[in-house]
C-alpha cells in the first residue's frame, strides 16, 4: 500500500500548474492592480512568476521581491507623487552656492556645436529613481530575476533595433524603471549597449511572454484596454497615444484572451494615466473587478492547496553595506573632484541605503547634473556601484520673462558657462532687457581638497524709475544709476546649508531728475546726486528652505557685518538758494541680520514666522566731515516691496512700494500663514510691523520700543504698520502674485500685481 501510494504523489507534484500573475501597463491606473494583489495574499495564492509592463512592471517588482499586497497599497497611497514625477530636487538639496540661481529662469537651453538643444525628456526621474533605489534595496544583490522570491520578468521596447525586450536579469531598479520609460516623457535608459524605452509600446499586456515561458494558468490584471473609439479621439495627445501603443493595442485583445482569470479594470476605471494624484480613488476602483472575479480567485485557491506553495517575504539583509568598488562614468575631469568630494563615498566603509542618496543629491546640488543615476552590481561576491553622470553642457541659455505694476515688464536672457575659465568654476552673464534694465556678470570657482571654498566676483548694475514719496505720496520720478563691483572669498560650513564668507565691494549710485531741472523742476529741487563707496564687510547665510517660491518648511538666516572704507557724496540744486555738497562723510559700520522660519502645521497650512534689522553706527562727525545721516542716502537701508531686489540693503515690506522708505535704522517682525487651498494656489494673509528711524543708532535705540513719530516724515523713530493678503498662482511664468495692503499714518490700501521671475540678489 504503501508503494502504491508514491506513484500518486509524484504525479500530484509534477502536474503542479505553473500560475502566472501578469500585469499591464497604465501609468496612474496601474495602482488599481494593488486589491488584486492584496486578495492574491488573502487566499494563499503566491504564483510561479510575475510579468509586468510600465507601471505593472512597478507593482510587480515590488511584489516579486517579496512586498506584500498591503505593503505595496500602503507605499502608494502615501507617497509624494508630485514630487517624484517632477523630477524637480528640493531647494535645500541645492548647494549653498548655487541657491541663488536655482529656478530662476523658465527657459533652460543647453548650447551644443553653438546650437541650442532641448531636452530629451519632459520628466527628470532623479526622484522616481532614489524612491526605487530604496524600495529594492533589500535585493541589491540579486542580479538573476528567478531567484527572486518570485520570479519576475520586465517587459521594455529596444528603440534602437526595434524589438521587445524581455528583461530577466541585472538591477531590479534599472529593469522596472526601463519598463516605465515613456518616450519624450521620461528619458531612455542605457541598456547593454541600447537604449531601451516604456514596454506598452510593443507589448502593454504581456500574457504572450507568459504563455512562451510555460505558464498553465495566467491570472492577468488590465488596466491599459486596447483602442480607443472614435469618439475619444478628439484631441492632440489621445491621437498621438494611440498612434505610439498601435502595436500593442492590435495585440491585447489577443493577450486577453490568453487569461484563464481576467481582471478587466477598464470599465470601472473615471481616471486617466497621469492621474497619480487620484491615487486613492484609483486604488478603491481597482476593487471592484477584483471582487467580480473573487469567485473564480477562490476555486483556484482550493486547487493549489495540495501543492506545495512559495514562501513570499522580504530578504532579510543587513542595514548597512560595504562598497568594494565604486566607478564614474560619463562625468568630465572638470566636475570629477567636485563631485567626488560632494558624494563623500568612499570603498570599504559602511553604509546605509539612505547615505548614498543623500550623496548622490548633494552631487546633484552642484547643479551641474540633469540627472546622476547609480546602480548596484556583484562581481566574485564582491558589491560595486556605477554612477553615471548626465551633464548639463558647458554652455547654457536661460530665460524668463517678468511684470510687475512699479517696474514694468522685462526680458532676461542668461548664459551660464560651466568650467570654462578653470575646473569646479561658473561664469555668468546676465541682462534684463527692459524699461528698467539690468546686468549682471558674475564669476565663482570652488577650490580646496573638499571644494568647500569659494571665490565670487560680481559686477552688477542697473538704471531704474525711482519714484520721491513724501507723505506716503509719489511725487516726483527720479533715474536712478546704481553700480556694484563685489568680491567675496567664502568657506561652506556645510555644502546644502550654510557659509560664512569675506568681502569688499565698490558701489556707485546716481541720483538725477527724469525731467531736467531746467525744463520743469522737481520738488527736491534736485540737480544731482553721486555717491562712491567702498566697503569690506563679513557674512553668514543659512538657508534650508524647501522651495524658492512658497516654501513650507526650512529656515533662512543672513548676517552681515560691514566697514566703510570710503563714502563720498557730491550734491548739488537747481535752486540757486540751495548750498551744494561735496566730500567724505563720517565714517559710519553696519550691521544687518534677516531671519525667516517657515513652520508646516498641516499638508496645506505654513505658519511664517520673519524678523530683520539693520542698524547704523556712525562715527563721530569732524569738521571737514559731511553728514552722513543728512546725505549718506545711498549707503542706508531701504524698506518696502513685497519681492526680493538686487540691493542687499534693501528689505521687503509689504504695503510700501520698492524701496520706498530710506532709513538709518529698522527693527521689523512679520508674520503670516499661506494657505494652498487648491493645487498651485496659495492665498497668504500677513501683518509687519517695524520700528524705523531717521537718524544715528544712539538716538533711534532710545525710542526703538516706543516710537511716537509719523514715518512718512522721516524724522523721529516711529512705528511702521501693514496688513494684508497675497493671492498667489504658480503659473508656468512663474508666481503670479496679487496683493492688498493697508499701511498706518497714510491710512492707504495699496494693491501690488506682479508675474513672473526679475532679475535678484546673488545670494
Amino acid at each position: 500500500m504503501l508503494l502504491m501510494g508514491i506513484p500518486p504523489f509524484l504525479s500530484a507534484q509534477e502536474k503542479k500548474p505553473k500560475v502566472v500573475v501578469v500585469l499591464s501597463g497604465g501609468g496612474a491606473k496601474g495602482i488599481a492592480h494593488i486589491p488584486f494583489i492584496q486578495t492574491l495574499d488573502s487566499l494563499g495564492i503566491v504564483p510561479d512568476l510575475v510579468v509586468g509592463t510600465s507601471m505593472g512592471s512597478i507593482v510587480g517588482g515590488l511584489y516579486a521581491m517579496g512586498y506584500s499586497g498591503d505593503s505595496i497599497a500602503n507605499i502608494a497611497l502615501n507617497a509624494n507623487w508630485d514630487k517624484l514625477l517632477s523630477g524637480d530636487i528640493s531647494l535645500s538639496d541645492v548647494s549653498v552656492e548655487e541657491k541663488s540661481e536655482f529656478k530662476k529662469y523658465l527657459v533652460n537651453l543647453d548650447l551644443k556645436k553653438g546650437k541650442p538643444q532641448i531636452n530629451d525628456a519632459l520628466v527628470n526621474d532623479q526622484n522616481l529613481r532614489e524612491f526605487l533605489s530604496l524600495l529594492t534595496y533589500p535585493v541589491y544583490r540579486v542580479n538573476d530575476f528567478d531567484k527572486l522570491v518570485i520570479p519576475y520578468r520586465a517587459i521594455a521596447t529596444d528603440i534602437v533595433n526595434g524589438k521587445k525586450v524581455i528583461i530577466d536579469g541585472g538591477s531590479l531598479l534599472v529593469a522596472m524603471r526601463a519598463s516605465m520609460s515613456i518616450p519624450s516623457i521620461f528619458k531612455p535608459v542605457s541598456y547593454e549597449n541600447t537604449l531601451l524605452v516604456d514596454g506598452g509600446i510593443l507589448d502593454n499586456f504581456p500574457t504572450d511572454v507568459a504563455k512562451e515561458m510555460g505558464a498553465d494558468i495566467i491570472i492577468g490584471s488590465d488596466v491599459g484596454g486596447g483602442m480607443a473609439p472614435i469618439e475619444k479621439l478628439d484631441n492632440i495627445a489621445t491621437i498621438l497615444f494611440q498612434t505610439g501603443m498601435l502595436t500593442s493595442n492590435l495585440i491585447n485583445p489577443e493577450n486577453r484572451r490568453l487569461c484563464n482569470i481576467l481582471i478587466d479594470h477598464i470599465p470601472n476605471l473615471s481616471y486617466s494615466t497621469g492621474d497619480f494624484s487620484k491615487s486613492r480613488e484609483i486604488y478603491e476602483e481597482g476593487k471592484i473587478a477584483t471582487l467580480q472575479n473573487k469567485g473564480a480567485l477562490v476555486e483556484l485557491s482550493e486547487k493549489l492547496k495540495d501543492y506545495p506553495k512559495r514562501s513570499h517575504e522580504l530578504p532579510d539583509v543587513e542595514p548597512e553595506f560595504i562598497l568594494d568598488t565604486i566607478i564614474y562614468k560619463n562625468i568630465s575631469e572638470d566636475n570629477l573632484k567636485l563631485v567626488k568630494a560632494r558624494t563623500n563615498i568612499e570603498t570599504n566603509k559602511k553604509y546605509k541605503p539612505e547615505a548614498l542618496i543623500e550623496g548622490i543629491d548633494r552631487a546633484m546640488g552642484t547643479n551641474l547634473f540633469r540627472q546622476i543615476t547609480f546602480a548596484s552590481y556583484t562581481r566574485d561576491n564582491k558589491l560595486g556601484i556605477e554612477i553615471n553622470g548626465f551633464e548639463k553642457s558647458k554652455h547654457q541659455l536661460n530665460g524668463s520673462l517678468h511684470y510687475d505694476a512699479y517696474r514694468g515688464v522685462g526680458l532676461i536672457l542668461n548664459y551660464t558657462g560651466r568650467n570654462t575659465i578653470g575646473e569646479a568654476s561658473r561664469l555668468l552673464l546676465t541682462l534684463d532687457v527692459a524699461e528698467q534694465p539690468h546686468f549682471r556678470t558674475q564669476y565663482q570657482k570652488n577650490f580646496g581638497d573638499q571644494k568647500e571654498w569659494w571665490w565670487r566676483s560680481e559686477i552688477y548694475g542697473e538704471q531704474l524709475k525711482q519714484k520721491v514719496y513724501i507723505g506716503g505720496s509719489a511725487t516726483d520720478d527720479m533715474k536712478y544709476r546704481y553700480f556694484l563691483y563685489d568680491n567675496e572669498l567664502n568657506k561652506n560650513i556645510n555644502s546644502l546649508k550654510s557659509y560664512v564668507g569675506l568681502g569688499i565691494n565698490y558701489n556707485y549710485t546716481e541720483i538725477s531728475p527724469k525731467i531736467d531741472p531746467d525744463i520743469e523742476d522737481n520738488i527736491l529741487s534736485l540737480k544731482d546726486y553721486f555717491s562712491n563707496n567702498i566697503e569690506v564687510y563679513a557674512h553668514y547665510l543659512r538657508n534650508t528652505l524647501n522651495d524658492v517660491f512658497f516654501p513650507t518648511k526650512g529656515s533662512f538666516f543672513n548676517a552681515r557685518v560691514g566697514r566703510s572704507l570710503l563714502n563720498d557724496v557730491n550734491l548739488s540744486f537747481s535752486d540757486i538758494d540751495l548750498t551744494g555738497v561735496k566730500g567724505s562723510t563720517n565714517g559710519f559700520t553696519k550691521f544687518s541680520a534677516e531671519f525667516e522660519e517657515r513652520i508646516p502645521f498641516k499638508e496645506k497650512i505654513t505658519g511664517i514666522f520673519g524678523a530683520s534689522f539693520g542698524f547704523i553706527f556712525e562715527d563721530q562727525l569732524q569738521s571737514n566731515d559731511v553728514s552722513f545721516t543728512d546725505y549718506g542716502y545711498a549707503a542706508k537701508y531701504f524698506l518696502g516691496g513685497n519681492m526680493v531686489t538686487p540691493n542687499k540693503d534693501s528689505y521687503m515690506f509689504t504695503g510700501l512700494r520698492d524701496d520706498e522708505l530710506n532709513l538709518n535704522q529698522f527693527i521689523k517682525l512679520n508674520i503670516g500663514i499661506q494657505l494652498n487651498p487648491i493645487k498651485k494656489v496659495f492665498i497668504t494673509p500677513h501683518f509687519n510691523i517695524a520700528s524705523v528711524g531717521f537718524d544715528d543708532f544712539s538716538i533711534y535705540i532710545k525710542d526703538a520700543f516706543s516710537p511716537n513719530g509719523e514715518w512718512q516724515e522721516l524724522i523721529e523713530t516711529s512705528m511702521l504698520l501693514s496688513t494684508g493678503a497675497t493671492f498667489s498662482y504658480r503659473s508656468p511664468l512663474g508666481p503670479i502674485n496679487f496683493d492688498v495692503s493697508w499701511v498706518n499714518n497714510i491710512d492707504k490700501v495699496r494693491l501690488t500685481f506682479s508675474v513672473g521671475i526679475p532679475i535678484n540678489r546673488s545670494n
